[in-house]
């Protein structure tokens, strides 16, 4: 731990690491400094000057707190310890000074603007500021930005803060953002007129302590304070990012980030902040019934009779999606082994084994923080998970070592290449590996994609080995959020995905990323008129994953709890509820009556789900004699980040992102 040193903060005594700034020493005081440019994820810029405070002894002028370190402070003639002052006559003056600076070019269109009511420029100008201002010059006017169809400009509210900058540039990986010019002529601008090419441009949008960029779905729909406000989890990749879902009346708005350290610090993804369209569209709000080769409306108990009388007597099995809640899951895998058939929640054919440490891996994703060597093994996380994406960047700048074994791609960071088939990885597995790797903290990232093969069993036993050679954690990185959840409580067979497709009658839960074959009468339980839907024979509509409480469990094993913001539309039905009924109309009634008695079902086998926000330790199994590996390239889970599952298919905006990036994606042939 590092050394701490005693300073004074407005006479409180505070002790501190030498190496803090004096931003975060008065934060420790808990008194707070205000700031337009500084944030605690992006390197110190110091251009504002709002977080100026008086250093008793240092010079005569105030001092910018987020770029001074506490081991800069001098102590008294004496020797008593360091003084800073942050409520002086100094400060305030300066407070006020550089504020009415700040608002000589600022536009006063705050009731016109997206930004107000929640714009720190507003906050703090009422905080620090003044009630006039001394400037009668006109107001300087800049030309707004097109950077695509997420984030909208209005460059004349901007206070050149650079946050937008700093986090394309060290957090996104991206070039296509800086300043130009020099005092009044300087301004932010998008080089050659680019629009933004990451995946996580939306968090420039919470950034931005003005109204100069926002979001350009939302804008003008609502505003803060008539908003129901939900703190719950996201489902579109397997990384469990804390959201806030926002709703008004029984729409969703928008979507924001919560800072979790454990998960996705303070980003989202873009797919994540701007999917809510597709909540509202293509919509399974009544049950429906196949009648002579079409589906008819139907009542709920014409549609639970239906599928009652298709099971009985019946060959069953059960398919689990990739958005469902762990409740429903299990419930679907009681209801099943009660009618003696299985359920599979490995849609894509994935040879995940039983054991926990095979399916949810033996690292966190806080690991890679500290991760001195990190080996990814068949997976592109920059489409998979590009918040992990992000934080594998962070460690790669902090000096981390990256190696790959799979499809070259685009990670935002430099790796070395190993290879791209099962060969590269037999050769890496059978490495004795150096003093130097076996020193320093490492872990390998095992995708998805890599394990869906006929040998996929083999390529996650290399997979260990290589994890194993260098006493590394492993990592296992799920596309599908309801998958280690499934799996938690069962939701696979023996024979996998095949001998579900075998059976005369198919309960499809929310599984959209499958083909059915011609034969079986399949059960459609869901929430959107997607491709499970077209082939269903009965369809029983159920909540989106806004509209219910549920558990997931993310891609380390952490169980989360993501809570209902909203009801789901017409007559449709929370998920666990409808398997419920179902089971009572089948003769094989469940044992549960409420959510409550579920979950105390469902711990009884899986105990580890009761822990909230907690990753169990999970033990690998030896690891035996390693298996031969097959031959071929690894392929990709994902072939368009922006269309995986069927909200995003509904979503007008996910569809125009697609469209955009397979433009950009097609290289301009020259003519001959």
């Amino acid at each position: 731990m590092a050394d701490l040193k005693k300073i004074l903060i407005d006479g409180t005594e505070v002790e501190a690491p030498g190496e803090m700034t004096l931003i975060q020493a008065c934060e420790l005081a808990g008194i707070e400094i205000p700031r337009f440019c500084y944030h605690e994820r992006l390197t110190i810029a110091g251009n504002c000057r709002m977080c100026l405070v008086e250093v008793v002894g240092g010079p005569p002028k105030p001092a910018a707190s987020c770029a001074m370190q506490v081991k800069d402070l001098r102590p008294g003639k004496d020797g008593e310890p360091p003084q800073v002052r942050t409520n002086s006559p100094m400060v305030k003056k300066a407070r006020e000074g550089v504020m009415e600076f700040l608002l000589i070019n600022h536009p006063l269109d705050c009731p016109i603007c997206d930004q107000g009511g929640e714009c720190d420029l507003q906050d703090q100008a009422m905080a620090y500021g003044v009630d006039f201002s001394r400037f009668r010059e006109p107001k300087r006017a800049a030309v707004d930005l097109d950077l695509g169809p997420l984030v909208e400009t209005h460059m004349t509210r901007c206070i050149s803060c650079t946050r937008c900058v700093r986090f394309t540039t060290e957090v996104a990986g991206i070039t296509q953002m800086g300043q130009t010019g020099r005092g009044e002529d300087s301004e932010i601008t998008s080089y050659l007129g680019e629009t933004l090419k990451s995946n996580l441009q939306g968090n420039i949008i919470d950034l931005c302590p003005v109204g100069a960029l926002v979001s350009k779905p939302y804008a003008f729909t609502a505003r803060p304070w008539e908003l129901t406000k939900t703190e719950t989890i996201d489902v579109m990749d397997a990384l469990g990012s804390s959201i806030r879902v926002d709703t008004k009346g029984r729409e969703v708005m928008r979507i924001l980030p919560r800072n979790h350290d454990g998960t996705n610090e303070e980003w989202i993804s873009d797919k994540t902040r701007f999917v809510w369209d597709g909540l509202r569209r293509q919509r399974l709000d009544q049950p429906y019934v196949r009648v002579d080769g079409k589906l008819r409306p139907a009542t709920w108990p014409e549609a639970l009779s239906a599928a009652a009388t298709a099971m009985k007597g019946k060959k069953v099995a059960g398919i689990v999606g990739d958005l469902v809640p762990t409740e429903a899951a299990f419930a679907l895998t009681r209801l099943m082994a009660s009618m003696d058939g299985v359920t599979e929640c490995r849609t894509d054919g994935a040879k995940l084994p039983a054991n926990r440490a095979g399916y949810a891996g033996t690292a966190t994703i806080e690991d890679i923080d500290t991760a001195d060597h990190i080996m990814l093994i068949g997976t592109d996380p920059a489409r998979e998970a590009p918040v992990l994406n992000a934080r594998i960047r962070k460690a790669w700048l902090r000096g981390a070592n990256v190696g790959l074994v799979g499809e070259g791609v685009d990670l935002t960071y430099d790796y070395a290449h190993v290879g791209t088939d099962r060969a590269a990885l037999a050769q890496v597995s059978g490495q004795e590996v150096s003093q130097e790797t076996q020193d320093g903290p490492s872990i390998v990232i095992v995708g998805n994609g890599a394990l869906t093969g006929v040998d996929g069993a083999e390529v996650l036993a290399h997979a260990r080995q290589v994890a194993e050679n260098s006493n590394s954690g492993l990592l296992i990185l799920h596309t599908a959020a309801g998958r280690v959840g499934a799996m938690d409580v069962g939701a696979y067979a023996d024979g996998g995905i095949e001998a579900v497709l075998s059976a005369e009658v198919i309960y499809n839960l929310g599984a959209d990323e499958i083909d059915v074959p011609d034969g079986p009468f399949v059960i459609y339980q869901g929430s959107h008129g997607d491709r499970g839907a077209h082939r269903a024979d009965v369809i029983l509509p159920g909540a989106a994953w806004t509209e219910e409480q549920g558990l997931f469990v993310n891609t380390e094993g952490r169980p989360q709890l993501a809570l209902r913001s909203g009801f789901a539309p017409g007559e449709a039905k929370e998920n666990w509820a409808i398997l419920r009924a179902l089971s009572a109309e089948a003769g094989f009634q469940l044992p549960f009556d409420s959510l409550a008695q579920l979950r105390s079902a469902m711990v009884e086998i899986a105990p580890h789900l009761a822990e909230l926000d907690e990753v169990a330790v999970n033990k690998p199994e030896p690891l035996g004699k390693l298996p031969k590996l097959g031959d071929g390239d690894f392929g990709l889970p994902i072939d368009d980040f922006y269309l995986t599952n069927p909200v995003a298919r509904a979503s007008e905006l996910m569809a125009e992102l697609s469209q955009l990036a397979r433009a950009r994606e097609a290289q301009p042939i020259a003519a001959e």
